[in-house]
């Protein structure tokens, strides 16, 4: 079976290896003439990012880049990428990178055009509608690791540096024109960004799957995506330049991150302010609670979990499911607990606030109360 297609679900998606190649026709399609390739600073001076310059500055379209995006980005990063896409006179952005680059990328496009500050757009009721939608510019997103989706997604998660929050901001033209989604750019990941990623896009799909609220298509998108990561994360970790494995797991980063239409959960709410004050790996920590909060939720889960565990071929229902998650845990380096990332006497009353704040809370199974939210975040500290 060739790994090679184009989709148009969510959004126009040129899926295979090799095909950065048409960086500059997707610009064309998106009607972008002068794009600024918005990445991390990891990335910056990486070789697949000198290609891609290369093969846009070959078609007459610039080389323009911005790199001054952190590993969570925040409202600083947006400030600068607003002033370099304002002050290069861009006319749209090639988000390019893991989920910082993209999220920042697809940020600056959005803001490039209005006049209302950041935080007046945060994902709370209808407030997406103050954009002005006309303002937005065009996005080419190009992942180059496998977990976020943030590529077909329609917000960025963005932390605010004076509270030290991660905040949501959604707008359904944050939605990418065009995706190119080429395995081979994804082959350099480090073994620690292939575990995090990918366990990212696990946690996507296991929440998704978990969450009360109905969505038929992300149900079944989510249970094929944790198919994908349970078959090819482990050939991925063990040798990187396997692209068939590198090719599914970018299959399940965007299954996961359109099945979390239907919700996240716990495991993103404590991982969000954990991430934030801490600076740690999104995927990482998500990883180090996912245990945790599949006991937490046991008593609404144990059947769909056992459900999911029959698709995998897990033997054992809820409790193999469980044992499952510990073992792949293991596996991939991933500690059992948040002090193994360093964090030692863990501000647990400000994280267990950020989590009841966060919106992720609406799709956990089981209703998230200060007390009992408190209790889940003392079994991973």
């Amino acid at each position: 079976m060739s790994l090679t297609a184009n989709w148009s679900y969510p959004t126009s998606i040129r899926f295979g290896a090799g095909r950065i190649s048409e960086i500059a026709d997707a610009c064309a399609v998106a009607g972008i003439k002068k794009p600024l390739l918005i990445t991390d600073r990891g990335l910056a001076t990486m070789a697949i990012t000198a290609k891609t310059l290369d093969l846009l500055e070959a078609a007459g379209l610039g080389r323009a880049m911005f790199s001054d995006v952190d590993p969570n980005p925040n409202e600083k990063n947006a400030k600068a990428g607003v002033r370099a896409y304002n002050e290069g006179r861009h006319d749209g952005v090639v988000a390019f990178g893991g989920g910082s680059g993209l999220d920042l990328g697809k940020l600056v496009a959005f803001l490039a055009g209005q006049t209302r500050p950041l935080w007046d757009f945060e994902d709370i009721d209808d407030w997406w509608t103050r954009a002005d939608a006309n303002a937005i510019a065009p996005i080419v997103a190009v992942p180059t690791t496998a977990g976020t989706g943030s590529e077909v997604g329609r917000a960025s998660v963005i932390t605010n540096s004076v509270t030290e929050q991660k905040k949501i901001i959604f707008h359904p033209k944050f939605l990418p024109t065009v995706v190119i989604c080429d395995p081979e750019l994804t082959v350099g990941m480090p073994n620690f960004i292939t575990a995090g990623t990918g366990l990212d896009a696990f946690a996507h799909c296991v929440e998704a799957f978990c969450s009360p609220h109905y969505h038929p298509m992300s149900q079944g998108m989510a249970l094929e995506g944790m198919r994908l990561v349970k078959e090819y994360l482990p050939r991925a970790y063990a040798d990187g330049t396997d692209i068939e494995a590198r090719a599914h797991m970018m299959s399940a980063a965007i299954m996961g991150a359109t099945g979390f239409q239907k919700g996240l959960g716990a495991i993103h709410a404590l991982s969000h302010p954990i991430g934030a004050i801490y600076h740690l790996h999104h995927g990482t920590t998500n990883a180090v609670c996912m245990p945790a909060v599949l006991q937490f939720n046991r008593p609404a889960i144990t059947d769909v979990m056992g459900e999911a565990a029959n698709y995998l071929g897990v033997s054992g229902g809820f409790d193999g499911f469980c044992a499952y998650v510990d073992d792949l845990n293991t596996s991939l380096g991933i500690p059992k607990k948040l002090s193994g990332l360093g964090i030692e006497n863990p501000d647990v009353e400000r994280i267990v606030a950020g989590a009841l704040i966060d919106p992720s809370t609406g799709g956990n199974p089981i209703k998230m109360t200060k007390e009992n939210t408190l209790k889940l975040l003392l079994e991973i500290v």
